[in-house]
């Protein structure tokens, strides 16, 4: 009996530390399971900002001016030499309004147009005129007499300044300020025909391009709308253009229409017939709560992001307006400064706790 009281009083002791421990080892593997359930997520602050409803397009832009220049006249192919450079004109060269590119050379055609001789009976006729006109005047000689003169001496006039355009036949000019684009190679001296191609100047200072819009977009697409150009191979440079013309007939084949967009080159980043990305700006609104359209869910017909405060995640349903290809604007749901959940979201639940992370 003595026996059995000194087992138990050394068991029961035992026992107790035992369960003590066991208690203890429960209770902070629940304080780790609490710690373990906390989330990691990471934030960013809302903040307001712009966001811009814009219409993508593409097409093919042309230069606003452009001539081909062709032989009127028959003669002798003669380049002329870019003042310049001094050497003659190539490719690519600038040309100012009224510079003699190419000659065409033909004595004969020349000497048939008799300038000289034009010009002298133009002044007979000019001073016989006058003379006549004196006269008249102190009654020396009658109305008819003057008036015939004066037929006369317009008549030489009119012939000497046509052979004086025919004489600049022979001569091709630029039109205007620009760049030539083309220029045909001929044997130096060689007799060519009228009618042939002698060169082609371009001004693409500005740049105009036709696009074709889906129906949908007419009520939406105006003229003075700013238009963003970019070219596929020049990513970083972005011009700036405006739409200027708008037809409001369809097309019964496509079911589109027809827009004119002008282009701001004057840096001559783009050329003729480069092909381009054209983003029409619809609309555009500033000061507005803005965030990535990633950052949504959608179910229920409801769309929800989380916020964070104090730890926990609070669910927040969202009103939006405008969006834009990335973004959305939000009207209700959100205010500037939320700590909008960016990364763990897709696993929350409203009032999970969460742990921040970078």
């Amino acid at each position: 009996m003595k026996r059995r009281q000194n087992l138990k009083n050394v068991f029961l002791p035992a026992l107790v530390s035992a369960s003590v421990m066991l208690f203890t080892m429960c209770r902070n593997k629940n304080v780790n399971m609490n710690t373990d359930l906390a989330i990691p997520v990471s934030l960013m602050d809302v903040k307001k900002g712009s966001i811009e409803k814009v219409l993508h397009a593409t097409g093919t832009v042309n230069a606003t001016r452009q001539a081909l220049i062709k032989s009127e006249v028959a003669g002798k192919y003669i380049l002329q030499k870019n003042p310049a450079t001094g050497k003659p004109y190539k490719l690519g060269d600038r040309v100012r309004t009224g510079d003699m590119v190419v000659i065409l050379a033909d004595k004969e055609y020349e000497n048939n147009l008799n300038i000289p001789s034009k010009k002298l009976n133009m002044d007979i006729s000019r001073q016989e005129y006058e003379k006549q006109k004196s006269l008249y005047e102190k009654g020396g000689v009658t109305l008819r007499e003057l008036r015939n003169s004066e037929i006369s001496w317009i008549n030489a006039k009119s012939d000497y300044e046509n052979s004086l355009l025919r004489l600049e036949k022979m001569k091709a000019r630029a039109p205007f300020n620009g760049i030539i684009t083309g220029l045909p190679f001929y044997t130096p001296g060689v007799r060519i025909n009228a009618g042939q191609d002698l060169f082609t100047v371009m001004q693409y200072d500005n740049l105009y391009m036709y696009i074709n819009l889906p129906e949908r977009y007419l009520p939406e697409v105006k003229p003075g709308q700013t238009v963003r150009i970019t070219n596929y191979v020049l990513p970083d440079d972005t011009l700036k253009g405006k739409v200027t013309e708008k037809s409001p007939a369809l097309s019964t084949e496509t079911r589109t229409f027809l827009v004119k967009v002008l282009i701001n080159n004057r840096k001559q980043i783009l050329h003729p017939g480069m092909f381009v990305k054209a983003d029409i700006i619809l609309r555009k609104k500033d000061d507005v709560i803005v965030i990535p359209k990633e950052y949504i869910l959608s179910g229920g017909g409801n769309k929800r992001v989380y916020i964070v405060k104090q730890g926990v995640a609070h669910e927040r349903k969202l009103v939006t307006g405008m969006e834009s290809d990335k973004e959305v604007e939000v009207l209700k749901g959100l205010k500037e400064n939320d700590k909008l959940v960016v990364k763990g979201f897709e696993t929350l639940r409203d009032r999970s706790k969460v742990k921040v992370i970078q």
